[in-house]
């Protein structure tokens, strides 16, 4: 027995369809699980930042490429700083700043300070952390479109001078 195609109705139709299997595949389902996965990885993202939030000022400096995740320190409005959520006293920044310089003295230092922060509190804390054994200080902003730049600003010597 033969198979044919199946054709609806009978005789001779010109219409061209012969009613063979459809070739093409149906994306509806894949498209409705792309959305929902987008719509929970949008919700999901912020909030996995981490750190004291701040507001950063603006920059259009390139990231540099880094191989080692990097220790931050941010300043919050207030002026009190917090390495990574753990505020830290002032009595208490610099030997804690030091233990972490002992451990690796090639690990870069990121200082997050916000917008509101007066200059030299930022630079305080930045020369706490040359004085505690940090060489690779960099300081981290925000670019003009809202968005972290690709990379932290040139890593800058401890003593404030750019080269």
């Amino acid at each position: 027995m033969a198979m044919g195609s199946i054709r609806s109705g009978g005789g001779d139709d010109d219409d061209g369809i012969d009613g063979a299997p459809m070739s093409e595949m149906n994306v509806t389902p894949l498209v409705d699980v792309m959305l929902v996965l987008l719509i929970i990885f949008m919700v999901a993202a912020p909030l996995m930042t981490t750190g004291v939030p701040v507001q950063l000022p603006k920059t259009t400096a390139q990231k540099v490429a880094q191989a080692k995740k990097p220790l931050e320190i941010s300043i919050d409005k207030e002026g009190k700083p917090y390495l990574a959520k753990e505020e830290l006293t002032p009595e208490g920044i610099l030997p804690r700043l030091r233990a972490l310089a002992a451990e690796d003295p090639s690990q870069v230092m990121l200082v997050r300070g916000d917008r509101e922060v007066p200059y030299g509190k930022i630079m305080e804390v930045m020369g706490l952390v040359g004085q505690a054994g940090f060489t690779k200080v960099s300081l981290i902003a925000q670019s003009p479109g809202g968005a972290l730049p690709s990379a932290p600003a040139a890593a800058v010597p401890a003593t404030g001078t750019a080269r």
